[in-house]
């Protein structure tokens, strides 16, 4: 089969990345700022299909991808639930007593209410989590850490700190792939 390219919202090392890549390996993974622009991606032709998270077994649907999924005119080719773990990852030498922020998306924050207000650690909204663990990575801040998979620890150069973040041992997403109609 001839190499295309799937869409997804976020860095490299995010949860959507690494779905395209087990998902579909027979296409490239392209990343995308937000998820309107992945979609768009599809539909302006730059890509083949998109591969978006549109529920989460903790916190219900994930917005605004659910909606813009459902305003999207394109058709659902398929689905799959995938695991979800979420690790703390900070610069290298900080320690959890160093730690005050954590930066995530929101979806990805919502599935660790629990343990963060646990360890009393403030949320920070980000675009995306490999998104937080790149800047957490640049800013070389140990009082910053990172929500994100593990993997994306490797690929900016962070230490984990702690796995299994995520209030529910049974975290799980939706992810739809999405393609034009006759495509």
């Amino acid at each position: 089969m001839a190499r295309g390219c799937v869409a997804y919202q976020g860095a490299p090392g995010s949860f959507s990345h690494e779905a395209c890549a087990v998902l579909r390996t027979w296409d490239e993974p392209v990343g995308h700022e937000t998820f309107a622009q992945a979609i768009d991606a599809v539909r302006q032709g730059q890509c083949d299909c998109a591969l978006i998270p549109v529920e989460n077994s903790r916190i219900g649907t994930v917005q605004p991808a659910s909606d813009l999924v459902a305003a999207s005119g394109l058709k659902v080719l398929a689905e799959v639930w995938r695991p979800i773990r979420l690790a703390l990852m900070v610069p290298e030498g900080a320690r959890l007593a160093d730690i005050r922020t954590v930066e995530s998306h929101p979806a990805a924050l919502g599935q660790c209410t629990g343990t963060l207000a646990s360890l009393n650690l403030k949320a920070v909204e980000a675009y995306d989590t490999a998104g937080a663990a790149r800047a957490v990575a640049e800013a070389g801040d140990t009082s910053r850490g990172a929500l994100a998979p593990a993997g994306a620890a490797e690929i900016y150069g962070l230490s984990i700190l702690r796995n299994d973040m995520q209030d529910s041992a049974d975290n799980r997403t939706r992810f739809v792939l999405l393609g034009r109609e006759g495509a």
